[in-house]
């Protein structure tokens, strides 16, 4: 191994196996993970070790306090870590898909983020999107509205002493919302295809910007599934936040909430105390767990 000193520094971009990490002193270099497996995310802390003048390789990552990812039945998509905020942005137009929402939120909840969403293109008539998220309103979840294109200062509040993560379905306004907070992040773009000699790795899983000294903004690439399989049913329950008072009330102790009589979250939809539709999502998101156990 090189005998220089190790140095630790923070993963500003991810790009395949190549990543950008920010030094202590802010000195940038391009880095790779040693070996073939790579599990760094954006976000992290890493040590590394100098391999040139402006390359290294990463030979750990410190504890993290958050990790968000995805997964299917196959694999698993890292997305942020050490992550104390997501920010889900859906848009007016095109429609957005609320299971995606659901599922971002369930995500959020197992790892003890704060949530907060953003509909944006509210310069267009918005109603139909306003009433998509009344249910969201109505048990807790923060929704601001506002117009990119036009103004996107009203997300810099909600920002502060935060490192946030910026999750949405392409077409949703995210890099619009990322050049009206910082006019730079442009200039970062190309900064960062310079390191990267012209853009030879020009497909990146994530970007991290700094707002000011205490708050970070991750932006990730569009997502147009966000899977849950490492999460158990249990997990995808709790996730459904408005659940809490139900659980562990049902007739059956190995309830599915699809069928079984007394039900108590199926009996809290009767009684107009859940969302019809947030039950639904439940039901569909959670199929595949209960198909694995058999419920």
């Amino acid at each position: 191994m090189n005998t220089a000193q190790a140095q630790q520094g923070l993963v500003t971009a991810a790009f395949g196996r190549h990543y950008l990490v920010e030094l202590d002193d802010a000195e940038i270099l391009e880095c790779v993970p040693r070996g073939k497996k790579s599990e760094v995310a954006c976000g992290d802390r890493v040590e590394i070790m100098r391999s040139s003048a402006n390359q290294g390789v990463i030979e750990s990552t410190l504890p993290r306090s958050s990790l968000l990812y995805r997964s299917d039945a196959y694999r698993q998509k890292i997305i942020a870590a050490n992550v104390t905020q997501i920010i889900c942005v859906v848009a007016v137009e095109p429609s957005f898909n609320d299971e995606l929402l659901a599922r971002c939120l369930i995500a959020a909840f197992d790892q003890q983020l704060e949530v907060l969403i953003v509909l944006n293109k509210c310069d267009l008539p918005a109603e139909t999107a306003r009433a998509t998220l009344a249910p969201y309103r109505a048990i807790g979840y923060r929704v601001i509205e506002l117009a990119a294109k036009q103004n996107s200062a009203p997300l810099l509040p909600y920002l502060q002493g935060h490192t946030s993560v910026l999750v949405g379905q392409s077409g949703m306004g995210k890099s619009t919302l990322i050049n009206g907070l910082l006019p730079e992040a442009k200039a970062a773009t190309r900064e960062i295809s310079t390191v990267l000699d012209s853009g030879k790795h020009t497909t990146t899983h994530a970007r991290l910007y700094r707002i000011n000294a205490n708050s970070l903004l991750i932006d990730c690439p569009g997502v147009q599934m966000f899977g849950l399989h490492h999460l158990s049913l249990g997990e995808v329950e709790s996730g459904f936040i408005e659940f809490e008072p139900y659980l562990g009330q049902c007739h059956f102790h190995n309830c599915s909430h699809t069928h079984e009589p007394n039900c108590a979250l199926l009996n809290a939809v009767k009684a107009g105390k859940i969302d019809a539709r947030r039950m639904k999502l439940f039901q569909e998101i959670s199929r595949p767990v209960r198909e694995v156990y058999g419920r």
